[in-house]
């Protein structure tokens, strides 16, 4: 019997939890999460973690797992996640990934490069050179030193552009010299892969209710907290959407609607940025909609069976 492995993937708010929870149920599955800002401890309520209500009624991994201080790449989570595969196929469940990260996806489906650890000497001179200089003339002096990164990193990524840099410096190889010559760790297993697409009005609508939501859940209390732990301000955890725009508010430089409103742009944005990347890296997935749970859960387990 081949190992099965489930891939459900989706803009944020489309409903991939629920789905993910009534599609374990039916196929004695266990669900593995894939999103980069719900592994954080500090953060349930802006990161729209599933509620301890949803993950009592299936088994969920990798959710709540890391300290916001910590630093935790795609790398990281394939290694969590291969052990937390293993661990469903032992007890006969199966492994079902859930989330919005597409770095993550792209791990399982393509693999991840073994580019040798960045010593620290070489990440803080890139990093020093990144402050003097500022995106736009870095960006230029990035691409005189590794022209391979034209067109594959946008201009407005400080992170990738620095990674990118830091690479090439040390390994004297292009990042998308190591990313060519990766493979995928799961090429014995029978992976069948669902993006869930719904229409963009409906995602909109959706979009509002949930920062709504995560008001009435007193999100502007996490955010307080937070605060109070005064982390690097390098640490991905930063880009949550809804830290910046709740501390614009505490700060009384915008209203309460006005920090909701914005919250709701960079949301639409961000499962725009979703969807973009799912049409250049999903080509192949299954793409799947349906307004009634129940229809939508019929249409996935034709998918996965």
């Amino acid at each position: 019997m081949s190992k099965k492995l489930i891939l459900l993937a989706g803009p944020t708010a489309s409903g991939k939890s629920n789905l993910a929870i009534k599609l374990a149920k039916k196929i004695n599955g266990e669900i593995i999460n894939a999103d980069s800002m719900q592994v954080f401890k500090e953060f349930t309520i802006l990161s729209s973690r599933p509620g301890t209500v949803q993950m009592r009624k299936v088994k969920h991994h990798l959710y709540g797992i890391i300290s916001v201080k910590k630093h935790f790449s795609a790398g990281d989570w394939l290694k969590q996640a291969k052990k937390k595969i293993k661990i469903c196929l032992k007890k006969k469940k199966v492994p079902i990934i859930v989330g919005g990260t597409g770095l993550y996806f792209n791990t399982i489906t393509k693999g991840i490069s073994k580019i040798p650890n960045i010593d620290k000497k070489t990440r803080n001179k890139v990093r020093n050179l990144y402050k003097k200089l500022g995106i736009k003339r870095f960006y230029k002096q990035l691409l005189n030193l590794d022209p391979k990164i034209k067109y594959k990193i946008i201009q407005t990524d400080p992170q990738r552009l620095q990674r990118a840099y830091e690479v090439k410096l040390k390994t004297k190889k292009s990042l998308f010299d190591w990313f060519a010559n990766t493979k995928s760790d799961f090429l014995d297993f029978e992976i069948k892969k669902i993006f869930i697409e719904p229409p963009r009005e409906l995602l909109l609508k959706k979009i509002s209710i949930r920062t709504e939501q995560m008001f009435r859940n007193k999100c502007i209390n996490e955010v307080k907290k937070f605060n109070r732990l005064k982390i690097n301000k390098n640490l991905s955890v930063n880009k949550l959407i809804g830290v910046q725009e709740i501390n614009d508010f505490l700060k009384g430089s915008i209203s309460l609607e006005q920090c909701k409103d914005l919250i709701n742009i960079k949301t639409r944005q961000y499962a725009k940025r979703q969807n973009t990347w799912a049409r250049g890296h999903m080509k192949n997935w299954n793409k799947l909609y349906s307004k009634n749970l129940s229809n939508l859960l019929e249409k996935s387990l034709k998918v996965v069976s």
